[in-house]
């Protein structure tokens, strides 16, 4: 069977351990699974060791202290030695992470996950005296948590920098108690209160999230996007859906995601053809929703459009 390994990053004080410490005690994570935790950096958090010789952390601890030890041999030795059935390694945050990512793991070890912790009271500061590594850490995450967040805290110039050197990268914001922060209007990269709400291609993925969340607050608004045509007889006649493939954490999940749309020529609508749709968002009940009220697109206006440079839509 094969090993996931989580890879966790970010520089000291960063909250890699906290963060590793509640996955752990999370049920849902931690089943009594064999798990190899290898600490490659130790700051003022620490791990309960009785905690993790538990039934249900059932977790064997390695420290390492020098970048030099970490080779695909040593590694292989662990393997033998632990048999895991996960590996989650707290990475040191001034360790070369490209370099680490690039090195031949055990066979049965397959990467599932790099997740980059950041310190957001502390980001501006990194990123002007340790640029290159910080960016070597976003490039290389599929997922960046921004901790410590405060109402000060300014998502959209983070969301911004990170998009602009990890694009599919999924963001995640929490607030200085450890609790996920639910994105707020002046948060999102769109304005809600405009005539038309104007959706880039990057956003679609964010803008359906935040519709299927919170649907009345768009109730009555008119939106612009781009999208793919997806129709089926499925569908109640008269409609379509406007719509993107999204993956929700690996390609195995590859899915359409988009909203109901009525529109007075379905017919002309090519399958697969890319459009810009403009429509007055209804929240009402529809078969297609199983007789629960959701989001239905009246379209206005349907012109044929190119495809986004990137097709693939993304969560945050």
């Amino acid at each position: 069977m094969e090993v996931p390994v989580y890879l966790i990053t970010g520089f000291l004080e960063s909250g890699k351990t906290t963060f590793i410490r509640s996955v752990m005690e999370d049920p849902e994570f931690a089943q009594g699974e064999r798990t190899l935790l290898i600490v490659c950096e130790e700051g003022i958090e620490e791990y309960d060791h009785k905690f993790l010789r538990s039934a249900n952390a059932n977790t064997d601890m390695v420290i390492i202290d020098e970048e030099t030890q970490l080779t695909p041999a040593y590694l292989q030795q662990l393997q033998n030695k632990y048999m895991p059935e996960r590996v989650l390694i707290e990475f040191n945050g001034t360790w070369n992470t490209a370099a680490f990512l690039e090195m031949k793991l055990p066979s049965l070890w397959l990467m599932y996950q790099v997740i980059c912790q950041v310190d957001a009271s502390t980001f501006d500061v990194y990123l002007n005296n340790m640029r290159s590594i910080m960016m070597e850490m976003i490039k290389t995450a599929d997922t960046v948590i921004f901790n410590r967040c405060t109402s000060e805290t300014p998502r959209n110039s983070l969301r911004r920098t990170i998009k602009a050197v990890n694009r599919p990268a999924n963001l995640v914001f929490e607030s200085e108690q450890g609790v996920m922060d639910e994105p707020q209007d002046e948060d999102l990269p769109f304005d809600i209160n405009a005539d038309i709400i104007e959706i880039c291609d990057d956003d679609f993925g964010l803008w359906y999230m935040d519709v299927s969340e919170f649907p009345e607050k768009y109730n009555g608004r008119t939106v612009r996007i781009k999208g793919m045509v997806y129709k089926s007889t499925r569908l109640p006649r008269g409609y379509f859906v406007p719509g993107r493939i999204a993956m929700v954490c690996c390609a195995n999940d590859a899915q359409m995601i988009g909203f109901l749309c009525k529109t007075d020529n379905p017919s002309k609508l090519k399958k697969n053809s890319w459009v810009m749709v403009t429509a007055k968002i209804q929240v009402e009940e529809s078969p297609a929703y199983k007789g629960k009220k959701g989001p239905v697109l009246y379209a206005v206006d349907v012109q044929p459009a190119e495809k986004p440079e990137e097709e693939i839509a993304y969560f945050s």
